[in-house]
């Protein structure tokens, strides 16, 4: 399989991996890089945008990476919080009136952020198509009480995340979650990133391939059925086309690699992008302060949350418990390691069952604390 991209030659052993996972099988279409102090120093794409094999992935095709966006999410609330639109202390409610009912009045940002609000999900039957209805998921979400007691438990909100941040920050902002990267991510760095799909986005992106088994979700309860069990959980139904173009930001956004890595750079370098600076380094210790730790009510591990981002008590994202990272479902994953400088970006197309710890992520990241 032929690789593109380029690398530092210090990590040949990415590229050996990386090369491996694609000639396995294991990879149809993929794209790995690495940043160090701020650096691509990883630049790796292969394979094939299709089943057949007719279109190769390309410098330029980016691709769905479902719950791994949050990660980008977390970094536009912190940009926030840097400007002193928001703080992680203050209540939602302080920014969003009509959240303060059915007991919602005192979660604050940083529970939210954590997963801590008990909105994993709607357990009430609804029409799918309405996650692509901005106005009225939020309006659901302000009415709904909490499905346990906020800052007593933490449960994975893995569609719900978006709207509940996205809302928070249109309502400071005046700007939707796909208009903040653009402004704050895609077009002063030149990320490839985004949240809502354009046509011509939409011909770059690659065709996802879904997983061949359902994901061991553990034992089953009432948040993790809301979460992701009932026909409702997700936007099914809808055309890939209206999915795209849509805000689903804890979902749909689409990215390439390198973007995310040197988006993640942020995080590693504490808080600076090429020179500038993305939020204060302070705010960057904010952002990864542990919230809460324990048995998440959602997905069957236990988890260290910060905000917005997984702390590595699982060893997920490498050997430093303090690096912050995101998955997202079929295998793609995001993180940043403050220690080394270093932060790292997968995507793929062929999707896996595993909501953490995908195996080949997981070889790559492997190669690339042995070559520091």
């Amino acid at each position: 399989m032929t690789i593109q991209g380029a690398h530092d030659p210090r990590f040949e052993a990415v590229r050996t991996a990386f090369a491996a996972n694609l000639d396995s099988g294991d990879d149809l279409g993929a794209a790995c890089a690495v940043c160090l102090g701020g650096e691509l120093v990883v630049d790796l794409f292969g394979g094939y945008q299709d089943r057949k094999k007719e279109v190769p992935w390309a410098r330029e095709t980016i691709v769905g990476i479902y719950s791994s966006g949050k990660a980008v999410i977390s970094l536009l609330i912190a940009r926030a919080v840097n400007d002193g639109l928001l703080s992680y202390d203050a209540p939602v409610a302080d920014y969003w009136p009509d959240f303060a009912v059915a007991g919602k009045g005192e979660i604050t940002l940083a529970q939210l952020m954590s997963h801590q609000a008990g909105l994993s999900g709607f357990p009430d039957e609804m029409d799918p198509a309405t996650w692509l209805d901005w106005g009225a998921i939020c309006e659901k979400l302000a009415a709904m009480p909490p499905m346990w007691q906020p800052g007593n438990a933490h449960g994975y909100h893995p569609q719900t995340f978006g709207y509940l941040a996205g809302e928070v920050l249109r309502r400071v902002t005046g700007r939707t979650v796909g208009e903040l990267i653009t402004l704050h991510l895609a077009e002063p760095f030149d990320l490839d990133i985004y949240c809502g799909l354009d046509e011509g986005q939409m011909a770059r992106a690659s065709h996802m391939s879904k997983p061949t088994k359902l994901a061991d979700m553990g034992e089953i309860n009432e948040p993790t059925k809301a979460a992701f069990l009932t026909k409702w959980a997700a936007p099914a139904g809808v055309s890939r086309e209206d999915w795209s173009r849509a805000e689903i930001p804890a979902s749909n956004i689409h990215a390439d690699a390198r973007g995310l890595a040197r988006a993640m750079s942020i995080i590693a370098t504490d808080g600076r992008i090429d020179g500038q600076e993305f939020a204060a380094s302070s705010v960057i210790d904010l952002l990864s302060r542990e919230q809460i730790r324990g048995q998440d009510l959602v997905l069957p591990y236990e988890i260290s949350w910060a905000c917005g981002l997984m702390r590595n008590s699982n060893k997920v994202y490498g050997p430093v418990e303090a690096t912050l990272g995101h998955s997202g479902f079929g295998g793609s994953c995001v993180f940043a390691d403050r220690e080394n400088g270093l932060s790292f970006a997968y995507v793929m197309n062929k999707m896996s069952h595993h909501l953490m710890g995908d195996p080949r992520p997981a070889r790559l990241i492997d190669a690339v604390y042995k070559s520091l």
